[in-house]
């Protein structure tokens, strides 16, 4: 098996006799850029996700502006782990510029930017914009390239990067 297989499967090889494999508690560490808010939160054990885990990355990643909170996808915290683990900071912070936006919200961003998309994936809550505490944003886009898992939009003015669970393309 591959190392990126393994890692999607939240396994790992030990180094125990015999390679045993072992389930990998999986852990995402962020900080909210506009609420102020960290958390760090075990959201999955092996191949079983925790409902209080995500249900605690629900509201951490509500719409800030309305308070409104929707059920993310599972997916999305995946890639964030994954694109950690390969940056190389496995205890890495994530710093959230945002997480799910409500209609409301998103109609008003669009009304200011041409870069906000009509059907954004934050309406639907599989999409973040991050960046990763101690790299990069320009390493943290290669890293989630590489990945091939997703929507990845590079915004280097603006210091984020924009990760979803959508088909697999890039900007």
């Amino acid at each position: 098996m591959r190392r990126r297989d393994l890692l999607a499967a939240g396994l790992t090889l030990a180094t125990a006799p015999g390679l045993v494999l072992a389930a990998r508690r999986r852990v995402l560490r962020l900080h909210h850029t506009h609420t102020e808010e960290s958390l760090a939160v075990t959201y999955r054990q092996g191949s079983r996700y925790h409902t209080w885990g995500l249900r605690r990355l629900d509201h951490f990643l509500r719409d800030f502006r309305t308070g409104e909170v929707k059920a993310m996808d599972p997916h999305l915290f995946d890639i964030l782990w994954e694109i950690q683990q390969e940056a190389g900071h496995h205890d890495g912070r994530f710093e959230v510029i945002s997480g799910y936006r409500s209609p409301k919200t998103n109609a008003a961003l669009r009304r200011r930017s041409k870069g906000v998309a009509r059907h954004s994936q934050h309406l639907l809550g599989k999409a973040v914009d991050v960046r990763l505490r101690g790299t990069t944003t320009r390493h943290l886009r290669d890293c989630a390239l590489k990945l091939a898992e997703g929507g990845v939009g590079y915004y280097p003015r603006s210091d984020f990067v924009h990760l979803d669970t959508g088909r697999v393309r890039h900007w």
